[in-house]
C-alpha cells in the first residue's frame, strides 16, 4: 500500500468514526426528550394495547431520529474495517459517552449565576421561569439510564459486527442489504429490550410486562427504518468506492472480511 493509498485509507475511517462519534453522542444527550411520531406527521395516536394494560402510542426519544445513522455508519465501517475497525470506535465511543455524561453531571450541580437567573426568570408569554431547573431537567440522567444506554449500546455494536461478518461469510461480497438488515435485525432486538431492562426494570419500577410493551414499539420503530434507509448504504458504498480506487476498495474489503483490517 502506497502513502496515497494509506492516506485515503485513514481519511475514511476518521470521517466515518468522526460521523459514528458524533450522532451517537447526540442521540444520548438529545435522548431525554419524548416526542408523538404520529403527531409529528400529522395523525392521531394508535393507541395500541399491550398485555390488556399498557395502551402505547409510537412515542419515541429524540436520539432515535439519528440512531439509524449509527447503524449504516457501523455497517459501513464494518465492510471496510472488519470487526476490529468497529470495535475500536464503539469502545471510543462508548468511553466518550461516558465523560459527556460526568461533565454533564458536574456542570448541573455548578451553582447558577444571579443575574442568568434574573434575565431568564420570565417565559415570552410572562410566565414564572427557572432556567437552572430547566437546564438540570434536560441534561441530567439517572444512573440506571446511563449504565443500561452505554450496556445496551456497546453489546449491540458487537452483536452487530459478529452477525454481519458471519452473513458476509455465507453472502461474500453481493447482498450488502441482507448482512446489513440482518445485523440491525438481531443487535438492535438486544438493544431495544436490555436499555429498557437496565434502566427501568432492575434500576426503576416498571413491570416486565410494560418492557417488552415499550421494547416493542422501540423495535419496531428501529428495523423500520433501517429497511427504509438500506439503499443509503449502496450510495455510500459506491462513493466510497470511488473515493478509494477499485484496487484499495476490494483489498479492504477483503481484508475486513478476514479480520485482518486495522489502523
Amino acid at each position: 500500500m502506497n502513502k496515497s493509498q494509506s492516506s485515503r485509507k485513514t481519511n475514511l475511517f476518521i470521517i466515518l468514526g468522526g460521523i459514528f462519534l458524533t450522532n451517537a453522542i447526540l442521540a444520548e444527550i438529545i435522548g431525554v426528550k419524548i416526542f408523538s411520531g404520529e403527531k409529528t406527521l400529522g395523525f392521531e395516536p394508535v393507541n395500541w394495547t399491550f398485555f390488556g394494560e399498557f395502551v402505547l402510542d409510537f412515542n419515541l426519544t429524540a436520539g432515535a431520529i439519528i440512531w439509524p445513522v449509527v447503524f449504516i455508519t457501523t455497517d459501513i465501517i464494518n465492510e471496510y474495517f472488519g470487526k476490529k475497525g468497529v470495535r475500536k470506535i464503539s469502545f471510543l465511543t462508548a468511553g466518550l459517552i461516558g465523560y459527556a455524561f460526568l461533565v454533564i453531571m458536574v456542570v448541573t450541580r455548578l451553582v447558577p449565576a444571579d443575574f442568568w437567573l434574573e434575565v431568564n426568570s420570565v417565559t415570552p408569554t410572562g410566565e414564572s421561569f427557572n432556567i437552572d431547573y430547566a437546564f438540570n431537567t434536560i441534561f441530567r440522567q439517572g444512573g440506571g439510564i446511563i449504565i443500561g444506554s452505554l450496556t445496551a449500546f456497546l453489546l449491540g455494536q458487537l452483536i452487530d459486527v459478529y452477525v454481519f461478518q458471519k452473513l458476509r461469510a455465507v453472502t461474500g461480497e453481493k447482498m450488502i442489504w441482507l448482512r446489513a438488515t440482518g445485523s440491525t435485525f438481531v443487535s438492535q432486538f438486544i438493544d431495544s429490550f436490555l436499555v429498557l431492562g437496565i434502566a427501568f426494570y432492575v434500576f426503576g419500577n416498571w413491570s416486565l410486562a410494560q418492557i417488552i410493551a415499550v421494547g416493542i414499539m422501540n423495535y419496531i420503530y428501529k428495523f423500520t427504518v433501517a429497511l427504509v434507509l438500506t439503499p443509503l448504504l449502496y450510495i455510500a458504498h459506491g462513493l466510497i468506492d470511488k473515493y478509494l480506487g477499485k484496487e484499495l476498495a476490494e483489498e479492504m474489503i477483503n481484508e475486513a472480511s478476514k479480520d485482518k483490517s486495522f489502523i
